[in-house]
């Protein structure tokens, strides 16, 4: 018998340390070459890293959630053999080459990702120790009985009912045969319906789960965008009723082409008001002091998956039409959503467009996506009446859709007045939709 120390493999170029997201194996294991031992997380990607030998797996470096720098030593395992050191470079040449091929498969971009939503981050489960179990409710004590008072009938299940629900069964009116049962309790309860009766819910146990992976890197970032950059919001309401008559007339001629929403008209907005106000597509880089504003419009998207919210990039926005903006979005997203969306389509945006859809409330205040400068997000249409023009130089009220935009900036960066200018010219487009169908 041999041991052999497996040490955590050169994951990729400038990575010196990576985190564990999940074991699949434990001590005691019998494991046989190329068999998945355990997922990593980098800064660029999650890995999944193989056993280089047989045998059984005699120690682990260390738990979910614990980072361990490369060459030093990730599990052991007992082998049949010799292990020699041919076998670990051999499995570190390995691990090398499928980043090569699939660099950053399930990876994200460096962002805070401001809108959220409940999501499963992989973790481990609590201990059953740490997890108290739920109490039964306290039976109420018995109503004290008169010389003449009859005991009430009524089945176990009902009387365990009545205590559940804080019912005195003496209370309870039987409607026939002086025995208590559940339609008797539901007539109670529908006739006290203001007496608060019945509990709101039932308790549950405590959870402790440990943030690990995706959503550690989430925390990370959004606790670095605040602590960094001084936020400022600006709301701004726009009538997109005649953008929605547009969008229809659109949708009813696509053929097939893909689904239009509201997202591809706003990013298009966007890119045709962006060149008058250049600061606002930008990244700061505060520890250079180096501010880049850039020519071409990557923007970024925030996208709700299993694991968390990704920011994919739709590379030069700017020169792409309705169509072509509304492919990239759905593509992006369901690449998002499945795990295969390479690093390079997680990286490298300059602007970035948030949004909750049907609900995304009345006004949002998003978290700057960590360098750039300023992140958008547009809120849920709603209709409203309004004073609208008659045509002949009075007003009349109608039923129009509104939507508030939102857009959160740097300060070091941005000035007030310069995003709401940035906001005001998105307005005038949205409410004059022709303009964004003319070069």
């Amino acid at each position: 018998m041999a041991t052999f120390t497996f040490n955590m493999p050169d994951v990729g170029e400038g990575v010196a340390e990576a985190e564990v997201v999940e074991w699949h194996v434990k001590v005691g294991d019998r494991v046989e070459e190329d068999q998945h031992l355990v997922d990593v997380m980098t800064d660029k990607a999650t890995i999944d890293i193989e056993s280089p030998v047989a045998g059984v797996v005699t120690q682990l470096a260390g738990a979910v959630g614990d980072t361990i720098a490369i060459g030093a030593m990730l599990l052991v395992i007992e082998t049949e053999g010799e292990a020699t050191p041919a076998e670990a470079e051999a499995a570190a040449g390995q691990i090398e080459d499928d980043m090569s091929d699939a660099d950053g498969a399930d990876g994200q971009a460096d962002q805070p990702l401001p809108v959220g939503e409940e999501v499963g981050d992989g973790g481990s489960a609590p201990e059953p120790s740490l997890v108290p179990a739920v109490s039964e409710p306290t039976p109420l004590p018995p109503a004290p009985k008169g010389a003449g008072e009859v005991k009430v009938l009524a089945s176990p299940a009902v009387r365990q009912r009545a205590r559940d629900l804080g019912i005195d069964l003496a209370q309870v009116r039987p409607a026939e045969d002086g025995r208590v049962r559940h339609g008797d309790l539901d007539a109670f309860l529908a006739y006290n319906a203001g007496s608060g009766f019945g509990a709101a819910g039932k308790a549950r146990g405590d959870e402790t789960i440990k943030v690990i992976g995706l959503r550690k890197r989430i925390a990370q970032n959004m606790a670095a965008a605040k602590r960094h950059i001084p936020h400022f919001t600006y709301v701004e309401e726009c009538d997109v009723t005649d953008l929605e008559v547009l969008r229809a007339q659109l949708i009813e001629g696509r053929g097939e082409r893909p689904k239009l929403t509201m997202l591809p008209l706003l990013i298009t907005a966007i890119c045709k008001v962006i060149p008058q106000f250049p600061m606002i597509n930008a990244r700061y880089d505060d520890e250079a002091n180096v501010v880049t504003r850039y020519g071409a419009v990557h923007l970024g998207m925030a996208a709700q998956t299993d694991s968390g919210l990704m920011v994919p990039v739709i590379r030069d926005a700017q020169a792409k039409n309705l169509w072509q903006l509304a492919r990239e979005i759905g593509r992006l997203a369901e690449a998002a959503r499945s795990g295969k969306a390479t690093s390079e389509e997680l990286s490298g945006s300059t602007l970035t467009v948030t949004s909750l859809g049907p609900l995304g409330g009345v006004a949002t205040t998003p978290v700057i996506n960590r360098p750039e400068v300023a992140i958008i997000g547009p809120n849920r249409i709603v209709e409203r009446p309004m004073f609208v023009s008659d045509g002949m130089g009075g007003e009349r009220i109608a039923k129009r859709k509104l939507m508030n935009i939102s857009i959160s900036c740097d300060h070091r960066v941005v000035d007030g007045h310069d995003a709401a200018s940035f906001i005001q010219g998105v307005k005038r487009l949205i409410e004059s939709p022709a303009l964004l169908l003319v070069d």
